[in-house]
């Protein structure tokens, strides 16, 4: 991106509206309550012919730097100092206040272009709010509607005006490498792509969403992997709201991960704002690669812990457990067999995950944990061969041979891989409707353990087998 632009403002402005708007998709959580957004929210926006990077930010207001309030100014304030042009937003319905005669001192010390922006213009008696933005001294107000897409065509002219156009419009040499030549490797062969084993990309971008119940320490723990205060903490439950993005490297792979709002039990979601916030963190969960469940590890394994695991898992992504705030455990070995023990017998659907010890607050353990996400996504990746599951489907059989359902034994004939994230088989059979559940979970158990897949959503659908005589009549 050419340029970034933080979007700055007292709570409910429409400042969150605008990023949708910018962004072409409802990314940031909207809704009447002031203060929602809290971290600093990026985005790649599009407005006519400009593409620039977008930040959404908190609700400024007056605050000590202890509260919640003064922690979310801080982090408004890192935006505004990182980005090359402020959309300033008052809201022209209401008018001004004094605090946004404050936050227009603030953005003239900083010295940095400005473009003001007069949303909600379309409202009636809006037009002296409009005007009164001109004793701002910020220059002449853009009137704009971020709820209806009015005057996006006056602000695009006013970015450009601001930034000016050499940064607003750089030369780019994207046309030279549209016209790159990318070929696959290894051309030939293409028919053998089933029983191919292909090599697990360590250079592919992973994505990674963290989760868990409020107040685990999710963020914290994002904080210490990005060495900075990028994401807000504190001692308050139910700190994050949006699932806010970032991106790192990690020994030369680039890391995106997802911090979520924490989950509680359904029964206790009552408002509209949290619903959203759970919304948005399930959202997170889809399209994820790797999972990690944040765990308190002083009280771990709450109900509410086993059903977030139960979800992540059913929605078939790789999971990875992380027990947090191990600085606080007294007696470590004890701890560890307990958690040991526990792991294996409350999850029994994901047999083999894998479990991490950690502390977001020093740091202890988070290299260790990074290694079992890549380890579990490359297990999550992972394809077996056809010849190789077929000499297995055999042996299998001759071990334990499926159960006779009313007299007839079903036969397992032929077996395959389907799919991969997560793994994925059919198996060739008669009568697949009367094979025991029992008899599912052996195989899947054994696909688990003679072909080291732990911890990772293992599907296994049976389809009965093509009879070329059915439908005809039996000769006599």
């Amino acid at each position: 991106m050419s340029f970034t632009v933080a979007i700055v403002g007292r709570p409910n402005v429409g400042k969150s509206t605008l990023f949708n708007r910018l962004v072409g998709k409802k990314l940031a959580l909207v809704d009447d309550t002031p203060g929602v957004t809290r971290d600093r929210r990026p985005g790649d926006a599009k407005l006519i012919d400009l593409r620039f990077r977008i930040v959404d930010t908190a609700g400024l207001e007056e605050a000590g730097p202890e509260t919640l309030q003064g922690r979310m100014r801080a982090q408004t304030e890192a935006a505004i100092d990182e980005a090359d042009l402020s959309l300033f937003v008052v809201d022209a319905k209401t008018g001004l206040t004094p605090v946004d005669q404050a936050l227009a001192g603030m953005l003239r010390r900083r010295g940095k272009p400005v473009v003001l922006v007069a949303n909600k213009s379309e409202a009636r008696g809006s037009d002296a709010g409009f005007y009164d933005a001109f004793t701002l001294g910020l220059g002449e107000p853009v009137p704009i509607s971020a709820e209806h897409g009015e005057g996006m065509l006056d602000l695009r002219d006013a970015i450009v005006e601001a930034i000016g156009e050499e940064k607003a419009f750089p030369e780019s040499d994207e046309e030279a490498e549209t016209n790159v030549d990318v070929r696959l490797p290894g051309g030939e062969g293409e028919g053998d792509e089933e029983d191919a084993e292909p090599a697990y990309d360590e250079t592919k971008p992973l994505r990674v969403a963290i989760v868990g119940r409020p107040n685990a320490g999710k963020s914290t723990l994002i904080n210490r992997f990005l060495g900075e205060d990028r994401l807000l903490t504190g001692p308050e439950a139910g700190i994050t709201r949006d699932s806010i993005s970032v991106e790192w490297d990690w020994r030369g792979r680039t890391i995106k991960m997802f911090d979520t709002a924490g989950m509680r039990r359904k029964a206790r979601v009552q408002e509209k704002l949290e619903k959203l916030s759970v919304a948005d963190a399930l959202r997170a969960i889809r399209f994820a690669e790797t999972v990690v469940i944040v765990f308190d590890a002083t009280i771990p394994f709450e109900k509410q812990d086993l059903q977030i695991v139960d979800l992540v898992i059913r929605e078939g992504r790789a999971a990875v457990l992380a027990f947090n705030k191990w600085d606080l455990v007294e007696d470590v070995q004890a701890t560890l067999a307990d958690l040991r023990e526990k792991t294996e017998r409350l999850l029994p659907q994901a047999r083999g995950i894998r479990a991490v010890p950690i502390s977001g607050q020093t740091g202890y353990g988070l290299d260790k944990l990074m290694q079992n996400i890549i380890e579990t996504d490359r297990v999550w990746n992972k394809r077996i061969s056809t010849a190789k599951l077929n000499r297995w489907l055999d042996g299998v059989q001759v071990q334990h041979p499926p159960p006779a359902v009313s007299g007839r034994r079903v036969r397992l004939k032929y077996m395959t891989q389907v799919k991969t994230r997560p793994p994925a088989f059919m198996i060739s059979c008669t009568r697949p409707e009367a094979l025991p559940e029992s008899y599912v979970r052996y195989l899947v158990n054994g696909l688990r353990n003679d072909f080291q897949m732990p911890g990772v959503p293992i599907r296994v659908h049976f389809r009965a087998g093509e009879n070329p005589f059915e439908g005809r009549k039996k000769k006599r």
